[in-house]
């Protein structure tokens, strides 16, 4: 079946304020059945977790749904699935928790193509144990982070390989399986920033051969939140600091604090509807697979034409447009316009399209960006036509 711009947007009351949001990236939209969910929680009668009273079984039940859609939305375990406040949080805490078993002279390997979020909690934790980094480096040129970037640093005294499923900056997206096998067969454990794939792609990862697969609900039309999914056999291992009378068990033991309810009901209204895009039977996860696939179709209409727009204004400059594969997501500048600038002029034509590094600072330098980066253009669920045309007039009127 055909994907239904129309019907989906027609779920966004945020549209109707009338911009055309490019903004997506860094924060989706929220359908009205994501906002109904998590007002309905807050309505409700709810309790810390339990089974006594029908608030402490409401709170268990949805603690479980919510673990049940994010397994059926990655492919994982629902005992696998760690909440916390964002993707930043959840990667320092399991920087913090593996950096205890490591010794000096262990490795750490990161690469220049991530988002800070996914570089710095690693730097850090190796630093506070006398670990050393490696960087791994993309190519400016194509945005491409080539498989030997990251192999040609491994070594045995490798603990953990970090790297992005695609960039947040520009949209390429590494070969992540080819990387989670050498890194795996160096005997090191590969954590995968998904937060910028999640939205745009059906994910597995065991496919990927991710040891840890972190995402974010507000990337893909749910709530501020952030998820880790991993093996629980491997959640057993390790071990985080944590309060005296918390849990213990898996992956309680991970989730600092009462888990914010409504939030986690808001996530699996967003998993729900993201299995809806597309109408039909099936498993969630049958349902999953068909929307996406219908969604991927759609995004990259909506890519090529913008693409194929701004490559027929003078004075644009598009950055990783050479990848291979990538998510659909535009960086840009324009000669004689301050990136700052275009933000400004675009927002007053009701085209939200920010300008930033979004802390993807190490590829914005490596871009030759510096800290001021470029304006990004990120195609969403409810992205249309009359979008992307309104995006292409206004960066045609600043290109005079």
């Amino acid at each position: 079946m055909a994907y239904d711009v129309a019907a989906v947007r027609a779920h966004f009351p945020a549209l109707e304020e009338g911009a055309a949001h490019f903004d997506g990236p860094g924060g989706s939209q929220t359908p009205d059945v994501v906002a109904d969910a998590v007002a309905g929680t807050l309505r409700s009668a709810i309790a810390n977790r339990g089974v006594m009273t029908a608030a402490e079984r409401r709170a268990d039940e949805i603690v479980t749904e919510a673990r049940q859609a994010m397994a059926d939305l990655l492919a994982g375990t629902p005992g696998g699935m760690v909440f916390g406040r964002s993707m930043t949080q959840l990667t320092y805490d399991m920087a913090r928790a593996l950096a205890k078993e490591w010794q000096p002279g262990d490795e750490v390997v990161v690469t220049t193509l991530d988002h800070d979020a996914n570089i710095r909690p690693w730097v850090q934790a190796a630093q506070a144990r006398g670990v050393t980094v490696r960087r791994a480096d993309f190519d400016p040129r194509s945005g491409e982070l080539d498989v030997a970037a990251v192999a040609d640093l491994l070594t045995e005294r490798t603990r953990v390989v970090a790297v992005t499923a695609a960039s947040n900056l520009l949209g390429t997206r590494p070969d992540i399986p080819a990387i989670a096998e050498r890194a795996h067969a160096a005997g090191a454990l590969l954590y995968i920033d998904g937060v910028h794939l999640t939205p745009h792609s059906l994910i597995d990862v065991g496919l990927l051969g991710a040891d840890f697969y972190a995402c974010s609900p507000y990337k893909f039309l749910g709530p501020h939140l952030g998820v880790l999914a991993a093996d629980p056999a491997l959640l057993e291992t390790i071990h985080p600091d944590k309060l005296l009378p918390s849990s213990d068990a898996v992956p309680e033991r991970f989730e600092l604090g009462t888990l914010p309810y409504e939030l986690l009901s808001g996530t699996t209204a967003a998993v729900d509807f993201l299995a809806g895009l597309v109408p039909g039977e099936g498993s969630r996860r049958e349902r999953l697979a068909r929307s996406m696939a219908a969604l991927e179709g759609h995004e990259r209409a909506m890519l090529e034409r913008l693409e194929t727009g701004l490559a027929e204004i003078a004075g644009v400059t598009t950055y990783g447009a050479e990848g291979r594969s990538r998510t659909p997501t535009t960086l840009f500048t324009l000669d004689d316009v301050a990136p700052a600038d275009t933000y400004r002029l675009l927002a007053e034509r009701g085209v939200n399209a920010p300008a930033s590094t979004f802390y993807a600072l190490e590829c914005s330098r490596r871009l030759g960006l510096g800290d001021t980066g470029a304006v990004r253009a990120g195609i969403a669920p409810y992205t249309d036509e009359s979008d992307v045309d309104r995006l292409l007039k206004g960066v045609r009127e600043l290109a005079g």
